[in-house]
Formats: structure tokens, sequence, C-alpha cells
């Protein structure tokens, strides 16, 4: 995990230096160094002096021995008795300031840290000592004790809010009197654009200082200097950018470097959100040109598609719910996966393997579930039913106490937990979540991740002994991981398993998604305190800083609640070819096991295979031949199953039959003077129907060449048709869509077709096109004011409507499998709906409006206004490839079912003929 990364990193760039902001309190600032003795029994013959530095903090003085084997001296400043030179001739005032080289502290308690540089919980001494620190620069001791009695007297304020509020006008103070140092720009050609005041964040502390945004860089100079004296993010570096809630309020900022790395390259926290939002602006204006911006529903989407792991797609949705390694009250929350912690051999084809992902871990066990939710029923309001989140800064260092034993001693006031409440064992740690009262907690990313470190007790630390006698060392692992690499291994699989994908979106619904909030929440058993959700408290409107810092130092100790990405329930995973793994099967089903025969299965891969091999090189697709055929735009292509006539319709009002072979127009038809707007072929090739703006549609018989049947079905023109299992479906200006049983006439003589009504599917507007699923039960319409609506054929109601699109839709279609939608419209935007969910999942704007396209679920070839064919990547929401076409608007296309053939039609009154060139 990047948060274990980053401390081996750390650890190796100040491996000579022992101190680090995690000696400080919470809350608490480190502001400047000198260098000094520390001086002890001095004018005694066993006189010693040890040479260090010596830190200034907000709430205590910590000096620091180059001798590693001496111990790190941390004296907090509200247990002093006296802070003054020892020369000092006013001496009924201990109090009071001395220009001499030294200065006397005198305390009643000690903190002794990293005694001969080991970790472990700090020694503390009790009663009356004296300390004499002399300082290298005479002239500094008069201001360092200056600093020493204002932080004194704020740390003696009784109450936590007055302490802070003078605290805060100190560093405030100190920050007002310095600036950005200029001399530290990469280059002298640098044009600042802003410079502000700001904290660095990281894990439990932060550290003030200045920010700088120049057109290249972007500077932080912290005001101590500490760790460097400044931190550069080179801005054509940075790949993504966020805005963060940091302590309730909206004053973070993140950036990234990198494009998967859920740990940033710094994380920085303004005093104002108009300083956040002006640094957001420039570098995101800076990377906008570079950097495509990814949403939720984007993520979902190449996740649906198979293109990212469970594992990703669980980062990104943390990173996006304001989830950050550097905030450990907002750590990334990962699921707890495996239910089998006893087993010798993890079967993972066993849905009992695995945990209901359906239910947070509370609802897990069902009788403290019965007990818990008594309670709420009980509670007066605000109700809440956990007492405790699935996620807090105690939980992830619970797990990472092995790794980070630091944070654990800064989050503890130097202290480990008791032996017998550390992370000892996997199964004790589960069973602990299944059934303690008041432990709920989820997993960290690093279960799922390639470092097994913080499983191992590789620094041998002195963790305490458990009852019984046993040393905390290694955690226990389960009999099926034969050892740390092992069970991440394990888990990773598990984590990827087809279960999970199967089931994954039921813990995203409960954790981001609708089941975070409201009644749906109340109804999953997924209600915890109102305070850790994003909203749940005013800070600004809180005007006593005593309570304002007490709600807030609870609600950092407590935990927060993801923000909520998603309101509707979430897609499921498309799983091609695997049988459902349902927790309620009373048998396994083999992952191997596919639901079709052998035979079978080798003709439908090979023929995905070949449509997949044409996807992949749909961009070296090259104009064949082209005719121009009409006096008008181009409406319709229809082609018979052999491939040899093309059939079209135009604004013209004019059919024709175009002869591939001979290159002629054999036939052309005039139904009315009206224009026809789409055409198709029945199957057997034998009748083409056609739709007409003059409200009707038009039955014509090739082999006789005659008009055969016309359908009056309509009260305004008709946009488009379809045509599936002996059922004509036809969309209409008068707002509806109407699906008809046509049983055709006998073709010797002259019965006409019979046509019955089975349903009408009423709009507010006029519908524009259709669109049919591969299962005929599911139907798309897409109107002139930019509605999409999702219908069940069977029951003739509508089950999705989406406002999509400003302006008419263009066209509409789903994808192959049947799980998406796509349309485009008026507005130059391609929309994408899951269509189980009915959730708008992904929008990708384009130059100019895109007419008519195909697609296989990922790649786009459309046709342009402009008379280009473009191919995009949906996924990363680009053109990958713009050919050359019509000289005007693209608004007919047709595709063979092998993809490596397209016809296509244009305003020009062309047909263009186009093949794949592999």
């Amino acid at each position: 995990m990047a948060f274990i990364r980053r401390r081996r990193l750390e650890r190796e760039l100040y491996s000579k230096e022992r101190f680090s902001l995690l000696l400080l309190n919470l809350e608490e600032y480190y502001f400047e160094q000198h260098r000094a003795n520390h001086i002890i029994n001095k004018d005694c013959k066993d006189e010693r002096k040890f040479r260090g530095s010596l830190k200034i903090c907000s709430k205590s003085i910590i000096f620091e021995p180059d001798d590693n084997i001496q111990p790190i001296i941390k004296i907090p400043l509200r247990d002093c008795t006296s802070i003054k030179a020892p020369e000092d001739n006013e001496a009924n005032n201990p109090f009071t300031r001395n220009t001499s080289g030294a200065i006397s502290v005198v305390c009643s308690q000690v903190f002794l840290i990293k005694e001969r540089n080991v970790i472990a919980p700090y020694k503390t001494v009790r009663g009356r000592t004296e300390h004499l620190f002399q300082l290298d620069v005479v002239w500094n001791v008069g201001d360092v004790v200056q600093t020493l009695h204002q932080l004194y007297r704020a740390s003696c304020l009784d109450k936590m809010g007055d302490q802070a509020a003078m605290i805060t006008a100190i560093l405030q103070s100190r920050l007002a009197r310095t600036s950005f140092d200029k001399n530290r720009f990469q280059s002298i050609s640098e044009t600042l654009h802003m410079e502000c005041k700001a904290e660095m964040v990281t894990p439990l502390v932060t550290n003030p200082g200045h920010v700088c945004v120049t057109d290249a860089n972007l500077y932080f100079q912290p005001l101590n200097g500490y760790p460097k004296p400044v931190v550069q993010i080179t801005l054509q570096n940075v790949r993504r950018i966020y805005k963060r809630r940091h302590g309730l309020m909206p004053l973070g900022l993140e950036v990234f470097c990198t494009e998967n790395d859920l740990c940033s390259d710094i994380y920085l926290k303004f005093y104002n959100y108009q300083d956040r939002d002006e640094v957001y602006f420039l570098i995101a204006t800076y990377i906008e040109n570079h950097i495509a911006e990814h949403t939720a529903e984007s993520y979902m989407l190449q996740w649906q598609r198979g293109h990212i792991s469970n594992y990703q797609y669980l980062l990104h949705l943390n990173n996006l719910a304001d989830r950050s390694c550097n905030d450990l009250s907002q750590y990334p929350v990962f699921p707890w996966i495996i239910a089998d912690y006893s087993s010798s051999v993890l079967d993972l084809t066993k849905p009992e393997t695995f945990r209901d992902l359906s239910k947070p871990v509370g609802a897990l066990n069902k009788e403290r579930l019965d007990r818990l939710v008594t309670r709420y029923q009980e509670m007066p309001d605000p109700k809440f039913m956990y007492g405790s989140h699935y996620s807090s800064p105690g939980y992830v260092l619970f797990y990472l106490v092995r790794v980070a034993p630091e944070y654990m001693l800064c989050l503890q006031n130097g202290k480990f937990d008791h032996a017998d409440r550390m992370f000892n064992s996997i199964a004790e740690t589960w069973k602990n979540c299944l059934d303690g009262a008041t432990d709920f907690k989820e997993l960290i990313p690093e279960f799922y991740e390639n470092d097994s470190s913080f499983l191992v007790n590789s620094l041998k630390l002195d963790l305490g002994k458990r009852q019984g006698g046993k040393m905390v060392e290694d955690v226990e692992l389960p009999p099926w991981a034969s050892g740390p690499d092992d069970f991440l291994q394990k888990s990773q699989e598990a984590l990827e398993s087809p279960y999970v994908s199967e089931h994954l979106h039921e813990w995203i619904d409960i954790i981001f998604g609708y089941k975070q909030k409201g009644s749906e929440a109340i109804a999953a058993h997924n209600v915890f305190h109102p305070l850790t959700y994003e909203g749940g408290v005013d800070l600004n409107s809180i005007m006593d800083p005593n309570e304002k810092v007490a709600l807030l130092t609870q609600i950092l100790e407590f935990g927060q609640t993801p923000k909520q990405l998603f309101t509707t329930p979430h897609p499921q995973r498309i799983m091609p070819k695997l049988k459902s793994l349902s927790r309620t099967s009373s048998h396994s089903i083999s992952i191997a096991e596919s639901p079709v025969s052998p035979n079978e299965e080798s003709f439908e891969d090979l023929t995905e295979e070949s449509i997949t091999l044409a996807w992949n090189n749909i961009a070296k697709l090259k104009l064949d031949k082209q005719y121009k055929i009409h006096k008008e735009a181009i409406t319709g292509i229809a082609v018979t199953c052999n491939g040899s006539s093309v059939f079209t319709t135009s604004q013209d009002s004019t059919l024709k039959m175009f002869s591939k072979d001979s290159k002629t127009i054999q036939r052309s038809v005039s139904f009315s003077n009206m224009a026809l707007s789409s055409c198709l072929i029945l199957p057997g090739d034998t009748t083409v129907i056609s739709s007409s703006w003059d409200n009707h549609i038009y039955f014509y018989s090739i082999a006789f060449g005659r008009q055969q049947d016309v359908l009056m079905g309509h009260d305004d023109a008709v946009s488009k048709i379809c045509w599936r299992d002996e059922r004509l479906f036809s969309a209409s200006w008068d707002s509806t869509v109407k699906v008809w049983r046509c049983v055709p006439g006998e073709t010797l003589s002259n019965k006409k077709h019979h046509f019955e009504l089975l349903a009408e599917l009423e709009h507010d507007v006029s519908v524009n096109t259709i669109d049919l699923n591969a299962a005929n039960t599911i139907l798309a319409s897409g109107t002139k004011e930019g509605t999409i609506s999702v219908w069940d054929i069977s029951t003739a109601t509508v089950l999705h409507q989406l406002p999509c699109h400003s302006g008419t839709v263009f066209h509409a279609a789903f994808s192959p499998d049947s799980r998406h939608l796509l349309s485009t419209g008026e507005d130059c935007c391609f929309k994408v709906i899951d269509v189980q969910t009915g959730m708008l999942i992904s929008s990708v704007t384009a130059e100019e409006p895109q007419r008519c396209f195909k697609w296989d679920g990922n790649t786009i070839l459309s046709g342009s206004q402009s008379g280009e064919l473009l191919i995009w990547d949906l996924l990363g929401g680009k053109v990958t490839e713009r050919i050359k076409g019509h000289t005007g608007a693209v608004t007919s296309m047709w595709m063979n079912e092998q993809c490596n053939s397209v016809i296509t039609g244009g305003e020009d009154k062309q047909i263009m003929f186009w093949k794949l060139q592999y």
C-alpha cells in the first residue's frame, strides 16, 4: 500500500533524524528549532552536556540529542513551573525575559522518547526536574523565551477552545510576518500567480507554511523548514487534483502526480475556501488540456465492462469520496470479503466462503443486530444504530501498528493499546467484528495489496504480553494461508473472484451509495451517529470555540462516513458466461462451467473473436466506393442478407434499391410526396418497410416490385421503425411509440397484412428515435426535447425516464450485451445509461453534434454533423481517430454482423461503402 511505501521512504530519507511531527500532540504545531546544548547538573562534578536541537512547539518543548543513545526529551508546557534564564536578577518572577545564552526550564513531568533509538511507549518521569538549554546563537534567547511565555499562557487556559484560539493567533502572526522565499523558484523566469497561507496535511499532524503557485510549479514552504525547506510539485507532472473536506470544512486540496496511487504528492489545508478554490483553479486550468477528468460514473463504466479490477474501482471510489491516506479520520475503506478463517483450504467457488456484501458489518450477526435495533427504536432523536464507526484513526492504526508504531503512539499519548486488544489474529478480529458489542470495523486497502509487512513485527516492537504470557508478535493467519504473502495473494483472489464481482455493487450501495443515508439506510440497518455524515454539522454556525473544538475532536477521533457518490442503486458488474454464485444456492458451481454446450461455445467464441478483432481495428476503416443516388438527405439504410442489394430512404420521398454488383440503381419507388424517415428489410429478404412523414408505414414487395400494404398507424410523421419477432415498433412525432403484431399476407394472393395494435407507449413530446435490446424485452425511446425513456415491452410500462439531452435525441442504441444504452443528441453529448438501474453513468461532449453511431459497448463509430466519421474511446472520453467522409452531416449508418463493413448516408445525398483493411 502507498501508505506503507511512503513510511519506508520517509525512514530512508530522514533516517538520521529521530524527531518527527508525530512526537507532537494532536492539533499541535512545530514552530522553530535552535541548535543548543542540553546541560545536566551544571557546575557539579558530574555535569554533562548533550549536543542537539531544541524544538519550540505550540504545546511542548522538545530536545533531540545528536547522540541516538540518549532519549528525546519532551516537556509539556502545561507542566512547566518556571521558564527563565538562570542569571536573571528578578528572582521573584519565574516567567521573565533574559538575554543570556541559556534557558532554564523547570517542570513537574517530562517524557523520554526513543531511548537508544528504539520505538517504544514513552517513559514518563514525574517530579520536579530542571533542564538547562544553552543556545548557540545568544541573541535568539530573548525571542525564544518570549515565545515560550506566550505558549505557556495558552497551555494554561482552562478551556480547549480558548487554548486553540490563542495558539492560532500566535501562528497567524508568525505567518503574517513571513512570506514565501522567491529565491526558491526553480527558474528566474517563473511568473508568480498567487501566494497564500496554508498547512501541509500528513496523517495525524499538519505543518503550517506558505503556498506559492507559478506558471510552472506549485510550492509549499514550511514555516519551520521541516522536513525540507521547500516542497515543489511540477505542474506538468500533475495528473489529478481534488478538493477535499478536512475537519468537516471544505478547505482541503490534494494533488497527485500519479494515475492510480492512493497517496498524493501533497495535501494542503487552507485557512479559507477562497484561497483553496483559487489554487485549484490555477492548477486545474494548467492541466485541463492534458488530463481527462474522471467521475464516479466513468469509473463505474470501466469497472462494469472489466477494464479495471474490483480493487482499482474501490480505490477510485474512495478517492472520489474524500478518503485519503493523509487523513486517518477519512482513510480508504475496503470490505471484509472472506468469512472463512478456519478451513485449511480456501474454496472461492463456495458462496458460504464469502461475507454477505449486502449488509453492513453490524448487521451480519442477527442476534447482535436484534439488540441494536431494539436500542435504536427506544433511543430519542437523533437516533443511530451503531456507537462506533466502521473506519476511524484508531481502527486504521490497529491494523498498521507494526509498520506505523509512531502513529499509534501519537494517537494514544505515547502508549500502545493493551496487548489483548491489539491486532493479534485475523480470525479473532473477524469474530470480534461479528460478535463484539461495539466493533463494526471494515478493512483497509493494505489487505488487498502486495506488501505484507503490516502483518509482521519486523521492527521487533515490544507490543506487550497477552493474558497467558504470550508476547504480541506477528499476526496469526488463518490455516489456509501458508504465510503473510500467501494470505494477501488469496485475499486478492477473493476480492477479484466471480462471487465478489457479482455482489460488490451491494456493498458500494451501503458505503458510497443510496443506502448510506435516509430511509434506505434505516431499512439496511446502516445508521451511524449524525455527526459522522457530510453536512451533519455546520461548524461555522457554532460560535462557542470550546464547543467547536470539542465537536471537531470527537468527529476526527470517531471517524467520518464517505461522501455519498450515488443516490440510486449501483449497477451490477457484467459477468459474461458465468453462472450466478448465489449465497442461497444449495450447491457450488464451478467457475469453469459454461451455460452453453462446447460446440455452441466454440462457435460463439469464434464469432465474438472476429467482432472483437474488427472493433480493435475500427480505425483502419477505409472508403471503398461512394455513389450519389438521391436528391435529398439519406434517412435510412437496409441491406439484404447476402449483401448484394442496398435499400435507402431519403427526404426526397423515394425508396431506392442499389445493386452493389452492377453499381446501379435497380428500383426507385415513391409512396407519397412526403419524406421517408427510415427503412428495414423483413426476414427472408422479401419485403422492405419504410416509414414516412405522411404518418404512414409502407410495405414494399421486393419480389413483385410493388407496394404490398400500408399501415396508417399515427397522427403525425413516423420517425423510426424496428421489427422483431413478427412485431413492428413505430415511433412518431405524435408522441407515441406503437407496438403492432403483423401477420404477413400471402404473397401469391391479394391478401394484405393483418395489423393488431398490442401496445401504445405514450410520451409527452415527439419521439425521434427508438431501439430494442437483443432479447426484444426492453425498448428505448428518445424525444425531441432530450428525454430518454426505457420501457418494459411486456407490460408497456416505463422503467426509467431521464432528461439526458438538451434538444433532440438523434440516435439511441443498446450495447451488444444490452446492459447499457448510448444516446447522442443536438447538445453534442454522448450519454450512457445503465439499463438495470436507470443511472446515467457517463457523459462525453463532442465538438459538434453526432447524428448516428454504432458501438460495441466500449468503442463508438459515429457520424458527425460535418460529415466526418469519428472513432471514440468511450471509457477514456476522447476521439482516437477522425476519418474524412461526407461533405454534409452523416445522417444514417449501417454495419454488418461481423462489424467489418459499414455503409453511411449523408446530407450530401451520397451513400459511402467502407471496409476494414487489416
